[in-house]
């Protein structure tokens, strides 16, 4: 296996920079098994830690990151504009405190932040993969991320974290080897889509795909891009994302230029708000991971097979499932029948439904009573490990 890139942070001007490093951690003596029966030949995975693993690595939480994210969760990096995408949760002193905990997080298979996936070069043909990437199911995340534990020399994890996809990744990791976790925190997750989950994903994927610039996919080689499709599927998830009461407080019906003159241009500020997500978007994402990452999730029901809990009932790991009141694309009902399923299964569980106006994006904010939810459950895991 090679190993790219410095260790952990580099200190500079008294601000900690972190480093994402990228590891082979399947090549073709030792293929990427997907749960489909496909195979890939190599698959690298970019990084990031913090924090120091302890001497009986026990120590050790594992960040699983939603659809659009990437390892970078916290902390920052040299040139970039801001901190990580969970900075408000990861680092010294703050719930998931980098001076206790050594955390790791990767950008999972299939994304486009330093991972393999649908953009990465195929060793077979020497051009991008496109829609020649095998699909990937939520187990294949999985299987990824303890590839990553093992070569980092974690084989128990203290704690999975994750919301929305994120918390997806850890209910599956969790039922299929609940022996490598203590504990488990899932947040504004969901165990299965309904339609309508599925539908907003569907509409995101056909903007894609109906883009002129998509060429069935062969995009890279021919040197177009899906950029006006890929910005529709932003614009329409990011609406997803925030409450009706956010968008109000945030917008209300703002025009964008001190006046409103009726036109079919971006008048109202939440029209130019939106734009910008979309504009943002094209540059640090990649139109066929969000086509392969979106699909994973509406075929994810790990509860469907009748013995999905056998495992984890034999091998109990504690966990925290955590909702939003305001949240309508993953709600509160999405959390409770993860809660049913663990607790039938006499799993240890503790649920909170945190009150906040902004919608499923909550999970990413500084809101009081969940960051105290989470620092007093990692508390109770940091006595354990303890005693341990």
């Amino acid at each position: 296996m090679h190993h790219n890139g410095a260790v952990g942070a580099r200190r500079d001007d008294d601000r900690e920079f972190t480093v994402t490093e990228t590891v082979r951690l399947f090549d073709a003596e030792n293929p990427l098994e997907l749960r489909s029966g496909a195979s890939l030949k190599e698959v690298d995975v970019a990084y990031e830690t913090w924090g120091s693993l302890n001497n009986d690595r026990s120590n050790a939480v594992f960040i699983c990151h939603a659809l659009t994210g990437d390892a970078h969760a916290a902390g920052w990096r040299k040139g970039a504009k801001r901190a990580g995408w969970w900075d408000t949760l990861i680092g010294p002193g703050k719930p998931v405190d980098t001076t206790k905990w050594f955390v790791v997080c990767a950008n999972l298979l299939g994304g486009c932040r330093g991972t393999t996936g649908p953009s990465s070069v195929n060793p077979a043909s020497g051009e991008p993969y496109g829609l020649d990437f095998p699909l990937l199911d939520m187990s294949d995340f999985v299987t990824v991320h303890r590839a990553l534990g093992h070569h980092l020399g974690v084989d128990r994890w203290a704690v999975l974290i994750g919301g929305s996809l994120g918390g997806m990744q850890v209910l599956q990791w969790t039922l299929d080897h609940p022996e490598d976790a203590d504990n488990a925190i899932v947040l504004a997750g969901s165990s299965r889509l309904t339609a309508q989950n599925i539908a907003f994903s569907a509409v995101g994927r056909q903007a894609i795909m109906r883009d002129s610039g998509f060429r069935g996919g062969r995009f890279l080689s021919e040197g177009t891009s899906p950029k006006k499709g890929l910005a529709v599927a932003r614009m329409m998830a990011h609406i997803t994302y925030l409450s009706e009461e956010a968008f109000s407080e945030k917008f209300g019906r703002a025009a964008q230029s001190g006046e409103l003159t009726p036109n079919f241009g971006v008048d109202f500020a939440v029209e130019s708000y939106l734009n910008h997500q979309g504009e943002a978007f094209q540059s640090r994402f990649d139109a066929l991971s969000y086509l392969y990452l979106t699909r994973v999730m509406d075929y994810f029901d790990p509860f469907a097979a009748p013995d999905a809990l056998k495992a984890l009932a034999s091998n109990a790991v504690k966990f925290l499932v955590m909702s939003f009141d305001s949240d309508w694309r993953f709600s509160t009902e999405h959390s409770r029948r993860i809660v049913r399923h663990l607790e039938g299964a006499r799993v240890p569980t503790s649920f909170r439904e945190i009150r906040s106006p902004w919608g499923h994006d909550s999970f990413l904010l500084s809101i009081p009573d969940y960051h105290d939810t989470i620092t007093a459950f990692l508390a109770r895991a940091a006595d354990e490990m303890g005693q341990r």
